[in-house]
């Protein structure tokens, strides 16, 4: 009889201990790949690629697409990013000249190291497009309306330009024998040069906009024979000086800021004596002092706040001083002296600020028994400008030196729109060539039979006021999101620290001697390594994070290799794509 075998003794495996193998618990294992299991069920928290607006293109009043422009520069691909601006703005020459570049306050990369040299980039893309022989192409369609644009600066050409590229006939209207407008009469060439000016000006007659130089509308044409227009556009500026209010200023040798400059731009010999008297802390005055340097004088600006309250942008003001131009703050002109026909200097009384007045800034206070002297042999009066109206129809309601308008431009009158310094808004380059391209849209707009009102809505770029020509051509659609992007929103560990490009100016000293332009902009070099310094904000640059970081290989390239898409089926919502991406253009959806 044969024996049951024996029972095997059940074998308790010890937890592993040093120099021992270590212990290994039953586990499931499965021979599928890990798509076999779809998690996406677990998701509560959905991530999207969403091209959210970068912070430059919300702030920037002629409403250019300033991150593509940077995009295309950081590939050396120059002539695409000055087609990118152009279809917002004809004048990039102009602009990167003399802007105030509110865009650069706006960058994200400020908060970082330093913000992006935009207005330098803008002025290096001007030049080389021109430079290789880029001009505007002319219009898809032509269309049978007329539109009429008064006044050629920056509003006016603007204006004209758009409606050009729409297919309108344009007849652009001039009072003065040039064309350019504050652009060309107000702007000293140290800052502007004038064939750069004339140079812009050319591409946008050269689409088909009928110039008339020499022609003041209610002068040499009354407003009614516009009539036969089908659209008029108001932009003739603000070219009246505001008078000081003080006895002697109507003297000889007292004169206003604008009517200096005009003279001075014109050619115009001025004969200001040795000592000039500029009062007033705008961008007219430091213009006027600067050009009243390079005529030989000796220039002496009062100004009735201190240098923190200045409307003149920082920038000039910096190199006023650089040119060792004289400032007195805190000081108010009361009289001007004179002898025998001439002036001899102003009697002036010290300030102290008190609380703010309507502009937010505070208002300047005399001092009883503070009066002073100061020699002078002539007086520029820069305290301020106003338009001249009174060749329009007492119809638009005039009222407060501004014409009346709605959100789109339009006036009380059928089919007659205004923008730039004639109606009530910041009377800067950038904002005057975005009235005008608004004005381009609502005549489009109307003239077609749509509401101008929601087409105008549909342009817009974030809050600030931006409009994109881009969108209003596409239906208000341009694949970006309103939803600006912050600061926080970007992953800063995935680029380095890196200073701007410095600008490159002549000496103080060199450029007192003559108008010659002080900066000579940035080489091609220096272009493309401050272009690749922008963070591309909220725009996905094809980095391949998301893809390498995602766990659950949720994450592929699209098909036509223009971006990635997301397998919901797999993504569990770890939102690692989100914090990895360095742009922030990743947006969170919560599942509710």
């Amino acid at each position: 009889m044969r024996k049951k075998p024996a029972k095997k003794k059940a074998v308790v495996k010890k937890p592993a201990v040093a120099g021992k193998k270590p212990y290994l618990p039953p586990m499931s294992l499965s021979f599928e790949g890990t798509l076999a299991t779809k998690t996406g069920t677990w998701r509560y928290l959905t991530p999207a690629y969403l091209n959210k607006l970068a912070p430059c293109n919300e702030a920037c009043p002629a409403g250019e697409d300033v991150e593509a422009a940077m995009v295309l520069s950081g590939r050396e691909d120059y002539l695409g990013a000055w087609e990118k601006i152009t279809r917002e703005n004809p004048l990039p020459r102009v602009c990167g000249r003399v802007c105030f570049h509110p865009c650069e306050g706006s960058c994200n990369r400020k908060d970082y190291d330093e913000a992006v040299a935009i207005n330098a980039l803008e002025r290096f893309l001007g030049d080389y497009a021109f430079q290789a022989g880029r001009r505007f192409s002319p219009p898809a369609e032509k269309r049978k309306e007329k539109a009429a644009v008064i006044g050629s600066g920056p509003a006016g050409l603007s204006c004209a330009y758009h409606l050009a590229s729409l297919g309108y006939g344009v007849t652009l209207f001039e009072a003065l024998p040039q064309f350019g407008g504050m652009l060309r009469y107000g702007i000293p060439a140290y800052r502007l040069p004038k064939e750069i000016l004339e140079q812009e000006i050319d591409q946008i007659l050269a689409l088909g906009v009928e110039p008339k130089a020499n022609c003041r509308v209610g002068k040499d044409i009354k407003w009614e024979e516009l009539k036969k227009f089908d659209a008029v556009f108001v932009a003739s500026g603000a070219w009246r000086s505001l008078p000081l209010g003080v006895p002697g200023e109507d003297s000889p040798g007292v004169m206003s800021g604008v009517n200096f400059l005009q003279k001075v731009n014109s050619g115009e010999k001025v004969d200001l004596g040795e000592r000039v008297a500029v009062i007033g802390g705008g961008n007219t005055a430091m213009d006027a002092a600067r050009s009243a340097l390079r005529l030989g004088a000796k220039p002496l600006v009062v100004y009735r706040r201190t240098q923190e309250e200045m409307p003149a942008w920082q920038e000039e003001v910096s190199e006023a001083e650089e040119e060792n131009i004289e400032v007195i703050y805190l000081s108010s002109p009361v009289k001007i002296i004179t002898d025998r026909g001439k002036v001899r200097g102003i009697e002036c009384l010290k300030n102290i600020l008190g609380p703010p007045g309507k502009d937010g800034r505070r208002e300047p206070v005399p001092i009883e028994n503070s009066h002073f002297t100061l020699p002078a042999d002539s007086v520029i009066s820069a305290i301020g400008e106003a338009p001249d109206l009174s060749f329009l129809p007492p119809e638009l309601q005039i009222s407060q030196s501004a014409i009346p308008v709605d959100e789109t431009g339009a006036t009380r009158v059928e089919k007659v729109f205004a923008g730039g310094d004639v109606v009530a808004q910041p009377r800067t380059v950038s904002f005057a060539i975005g009235s005008g391209k608004k004005a381009a849209m609502a005549i489009d707009a109307t003239l077609r039979g749509k509401d101008a009102a929601e087409a105008i809505r549909m342009a817009r770029q974030g809050e600030k006021g931006s409009l994109s020509m881009f969108r209003y051509r596409n239906g208000g659609s341009d694949g970006t999101a309103q939803e600006v992007v912050k600061f926080s929103e970007l992953n800063t560990a995935y680029f380095t620290r890196q200073g701007r490009r410095p600008k490159e100016k002549i000496s103080a000293k060199e450029r007192a001697k003559s108008f010659s332009e002080i900066t000579p902009g940035l080489s091609k070099a220096s272009a493309l390594l401050e272009a690749r310094r922008c963070f591309n904000c909220g725009v996905c640059n094809l980095c391949d994070n998301c893809f390498f970081f995602c766990p659950d290989l949720a994450i592929s390239a699209r098909p036509d290799k223009q971006g990635y898409e997301i397998n919901y089926d797999y993504c569990k919502g770890c939102c690692i794509c989100v914090e990895e991406c360095p742009r922030g253009a990743i947006a969170i959806e919560v599942k509710k």
